[in-house]
């Protein structure tokens, strides 16, 4: 794709969040959805593939699908109070219809199933896009209509949402395929605080972005797609491989790292709000995702290579990839915890 082009259809999908983002009225963050989701297609085939316009296909009628059931929910809205502002209190039925249409522009369980064959199906950078940039609208929706959603909801979808995104990536090997089910099992924790702490649910995003850009950007560098192409890292790049230990590690949720933080605040809200066996469920499915990122660490930095690097000269030429913003993310995912007091305070 041509760098002018590519300029504007970035600039659109851009642009369409921002208008979801700053807008109070329902037919406004509806166009905004609709321009982010047309622009995002063509990033999305930008390797054009058979496999590249299935998935962009899918992508298609799913969000589609999202958007004409937000929709429907905003007439409804309409006809039974008169009034087109997301803040007014809409009624039981629009306000389920929204959530809905919102779980499916998410990818939270049951409706999942696009998520992990799209993310699958494209290049890794429109891969990354998919699972950071795309969270950030129907978030912010859910964050302002939060008062009036229905709790047993939203608490049915993040249980399903955990279990799913921990035993479906349990026997992948395709590393899209692991982080998109990371990416429903992490909307599943950020769902499940949002009636309890909305504001705990925008610090879980911020530190989920973080993390899984990072982790895009290492895959990127080592140009790694699957579990084997990984196990060859740490004879190529070792210090790589060692950083991709971290950040996965750090996306499992494992103390001492960044992100342990919001999985400790969640746990910490939820039984503030007499909510201990979900909170005790959530911790039990989290070890489920901490099992499938140590085994790609293993396979990553703890297995040998059949024979040590001992060549002169690379069988591969060094990465020319630009890594400006991968030292800041990768101390963001890992060494965070320290301001833990100070989030506290702030959320």
């Amino acid at each position: 794709m041509k760098p002018p082009i590519l300029a504007i259809i970035m600039s659109t999908v851009i642009s369409g969040t921002i208008m979801v983002l700053i807008s109070s009225h329902w037919l406004t963050i509806w166009i905004g959805f609709e321009m982010n989701m047309l622009a995002i297609i063509p990033i999305l085939m930008k390797k054009f593939n058979p496999r590249a316009m299935e998935a962009s296909t899918k992508y298609f009628l799913t969000q589609a699908t999202a958007s004409m059931l937000l929709m429907l929910g905003v007439v409804i809205n309409l006809l039974l109070t008169g009034q087109w502002t997301v803040l007014n209190k809409p009624n039981p039925i629009a306000s389920n219809m929204m959530t809905v249409a919102l779980a499916m522009k998410l990818g939270l369980s049951p409706f999942h199933f696009w998520v992990p064959e799209v993310t699958q199906g494209v290049p890794m950078p429109s891969g990354m896009i998919l699972l950071t940039w795309q969270k950030i609208a129907p978030l912010s929706i859910l964050y302002q209509i939060t008062p009036s959603m229905n709790p047993n909801l939203l608490v049915a979808m993040a249980i399903m949402s955990v279990l799913v995104g921990g035993w479906g990536g349990l026997n992948q090997t395709q590393l899209r395929k692991i982080l998109a089910y990371s990416s429903i099992a992490h909307m599943g924790w950020m769902i499940a605080v949002t009636t309890y702490n909305p504001t705990l649910m925008l610090l879980n995003l911020t530190i989920y972005i973080t993390m899984t850009l990072g982790t895009f950007m290492l895959f990127m560098l080592s140009t790694s797609t699957t579990t084997l192409s990984l196990s060859h890292t740490w004879n190529k790049l070792p210090l790589i491989a060692s950083l991709i230990l971290m950040t996965m590690l750090s996306l499992g949720g494992l103390p001492p790292l960044s992100g342990f933080i919001p999985k400790w605040m969640i746990i910490h809200e939820l039984t503030k709000n007499d909510m201990t066996t979900m909170a005790t469920f959530m911790a039990m499915t989290a070890l489920l995702n901490l099992y499938f990122y140590m085994r790609l660490t293993y396979a990553t930095a703890l297995t040998m290579f059949p024979s040590t690097n001992i060549m002169k000269m690379k069988w591969q030429f060094e990465s020319t990839k630009n890594t400006t913003l991968l030292p800041p993310l990768i101390v963001i995912s890992t060494m965070l915890l320290p301001l833990t007091p100070m989030m506290l305070t702030l959320f």
